[in-house]
């Protein structure tokens, strides 16, 4: 593959490992029961207090204002980083339980990364050189 098109599919990869270890923190550390009567009981270990602050943040929707935020701001901008932002923060919320937000926001930043990527200017490689030769019809 050129350099290009790992230029070009870069952020979505990082979004898809961004995806992979919000679902890991869900169905791996969240979800299940043993995790919940581990960290009920006393002398917990020491990841309990960060399992706990993950589940409050997704029971005031946290990470959705977060990523709404984010998507707003990816609206008014051209940089690829604020709209990469939008839509991690927006895949974070939507598989962390905030489901309006989190989609809204995915959507609003993966469009605006599209569009920005669509926008890039072209490479040295794409544009047409002095000493091409056209070919006549």
């Amino acid at each position: 593959m050129t350099r290009q098109v790992w230029r070009m599919a870069a952020p979505w990869l990082a979004l898809a490992a961004i995806g992979s270890a919000a679902a890991w923190l869900r169905y791996g550390l969240i979800e299940p029961s043993a995790m919940a009567q581990l960290c009920g009981d006393v002398g917990s270990p020491w990841w309990c207090t960060w399992r706990q602050w993950l589940v409050l943040g997704f029971l005031h929707n946290v990470y959705g204002i977060v990523a709404l935020i984010a998507a707003v701001i990816a609206i008014f901008s051209q940089r690829r980083a604020v709209a990469w932002l939008a839509a991690a923060l927006g895949l974070f919320a939507l598989e962390l339980y905030c489901f309006q937000t989190g989609a809204i926001a995915l959507l609003i930043g993966s469009l605006r990364l599209l569009r920005v990527q669509a926008q890039a200017p072209p490479t040295a490689q794409d544009r047409p050189r002095q000493h091409d030769v056209q070919r006549q019809p």
